[in-house]
C-alpha cells in the first residue's frame, strides 16, 4: 500500500504543482488556451486557486516524508476532491462537457484518500 500511495499521490502532486504553479505565474492570456474559465474569473481568484493547488501538492508529499502532522496528507487529498468537484460543476455550468480530466482527478484523489487512510 505504501508504494501505491507514493505512485498515485506523487503523480497527483506533480499535476497540481504544475497546474497551480501555472495559475500563479502566468497571465490570463497565457492560461486561456488551457483554461477557458479564466475569462470569467478574476485573476486574484485564479491566483488563489493556484496557491491552494501548490500547497495541496506539498501537503500530499511532505507530511508522510517527514512524519510531521500526517493528517495534513488526508486533508490535502480531501481538499483536492472538493476542488475538482467544484471545477466539474464550473465546467458543466459553462456548457463545457469536456470533464474527463476532472473525473480522472476525482478518481485519483479518491484513491489517494483511501491509501492515505490505510497508514494514518
Amino acid at each position: 500500500m505504501n508504494v501505491a500511495y507514493w505512485i498515485v499521490a506523487g503523480l497527483l502532486a506533480l499535476f497540481y504543482l504544475y497546474a497551480g504553479g501555472a495559475k500563479v505565474v502566468r497571465s490570463s492570456e497565457q492560461l486561456r488556451p488551457m483554461m477557458a474559465w479564466v475569462d470569467s474569473t478574476p485573476m486574484p481568484a485564479v491566483r488563489a486557486i493556484g496557491v491552494v493547488e501548490v500547497l495541496g501538492a506539498i501537503g500530499l508529499i511532505l507530511p508522510p516524508l517527514t512524519g510531521i502532522a500526517p493528517w495534513l496528507t488526508l486533508a490535502a487529498a480531501i481538499g483536492f476532491e472538493a476542488l475538482q468537484i467544484g471545477a466539474t460543476r464550473v465546467h458543466l455550468s459553462r456548457g463545457d462537457h469536456q470533464i474527463a480530466l476532472n473525473l480522472a482527478l476525482v478518481l485519483a484523489g479518491a484513491v489517494t484518500i483511501w491509501l492515505a487512510t490505510t497508514w494514518l
